[in-house]
């Protein structure tokens, strides 16, 4: 059971993460509480009754046993990629619902016998040779191939990285974090229609776990490293040359669009790689910006998104075999997968 305090932190969290106020959580419970109240409630000084903490659970879609669990862990080294039209208010609830879904994520693989176990290997980091050493080297650890990576998610989850999807706005891109200070975890927004995006935010996030910068290296210069590491790790320089040739004046459309479809990487990303490693030069690719941002039918174009949808199902997995083996009721694998008790039946029952 969970100490009082571990309760007051709950509340708070699962009333930030479905953006309430205390008003609006007093609004939502049957039967009622004052705002007084749930501030006491937060601050850890007074549970609540049996009634009103079942009024609670049902105001925020939690089950009864989730305010009763003691908080095991918390969110460490946050690496949080967004816009800045991203409120602290929305970014609190990320964080929140993040912390929620790993919670989960942790018990499903404790009931199953099978917690993640491979450690990350972390390299040092002052320049970018050094970046590109890395994915180079991983890509090898990993064993990726001249094809590029079929699946990043599935990549991820195959070395110990727990991948949580979660609905957020379409300015925020991704978040990593080690939880225990061993426990690598990569959270991405729900990007049907953008999975080229979504995958190198996926990769983008993995060099934050990976790559120990020099303490020299400002925060903006992280960012645009762990954008070439990204880059690296889906379509590699030596690969790209390969294709393309070392040195050209000009790019061939349909030469840009076939490496985009081969590696799952926007024709933006790979023009602007081919920049990088002066494939083409500067000039030519301003000159493609430009073009670009005055011909609307040439940027829906290149904007098109040719990659499959990549998703993470192995929490699912997770309660399937644990449903299965008896461990878990329907709707304790309901409340882990934060889904109702019908489109978890759909999903987990022949």
């Amino acid at each position: 059971m969970s100490s009082l305090s571990d309760f007051a932190t709950r509340l708070k969290n699962a009333r930030q993460t479905k953006g309430w106020s205390m008003d609006k959580l007093c609004e939502n419970m049957d039967p009622p509480v004052s705002k007084m109240t749930i501030s006491r409630y937060e601050k850890g000084e007074i549970w609540p009754s049996s009634t009103h903490l079942i009024a609670l659970a049902n105001a925020l879609s939690k089950s009864y046993d989730y305010f009763m669990r003691p908080i095991t862990f918390q969110l460490e080294t946050v690496h949080f990629r967004k816009k800045s039209n991203v409120t602290v208010k929305e970014t609190k609830r990320i964080e929140q619902e993040t912390a929620d879904r790993l919670e989960n994520y942790i018990e499903l693989e404790e009931i199953c016998g099978e917690p993640s176990c491979e450690k990350l290997p972390v390299y040092e980091v002052s320049s970018i040779n050094d970046v590109t050493a890395a994915a180079e080297d991983l890509r090898t650890k990993w064993g990726i191939g001249k094809n590029g990576i079929t699946n990043v998610i599935d990549l991820l989850e195959s070395h110990g990285v727990k991948v949580i999807e979660i609905d957020a706005p379409e300015s925020f891109d991704g978040l990593s974090s080690m939880v225990c200070g061993e426990m690598p975890i990569i959270v991405l927004a729900y990007q049907k229609k953008f999975s080229e995006r979504k995958r190198l935010t996926a990769v983008h996030e993995l060099g934050h776990l990976v790559l120990k910068f020099d303490d020299k290296i400002v925060e903006k210069e992280q960012e645009s490293l762990c954008n070439r590491f990204a880059t690296e790790m889906l379509l590699p320089e030596k690969e790209l040359k390969e294709i393309l040739g070392k040195k050209l004046s000009n790019y061939v459309f349909s030469e840009v669009r076939a490496v985009q479809k081969r590696y799952g990487i926007s024709f933006d990303a790979v023009m602007y790689k081919m920049k990088e490693c002066g494939i083409i030069p500067e000039k030519r690719y301003v000159g493609y910006r430009i073009y670009k941002s005055k011909n609307h039918e040439y940027k829906v174009n290149v904007e098109t998104n040719y990659w499959h949808e990549e998703c993470s199902d192995k929490l699912l997995r997770l309660a399937g075999k644990a449903y299965d083996k008896g461990l878990i009721t329907l709707s304790k694998a309901a409340c882990l997968l934060n889904k109702n008790v019908t489109e978890v039946q759909k999903e987990l029952v022949l």
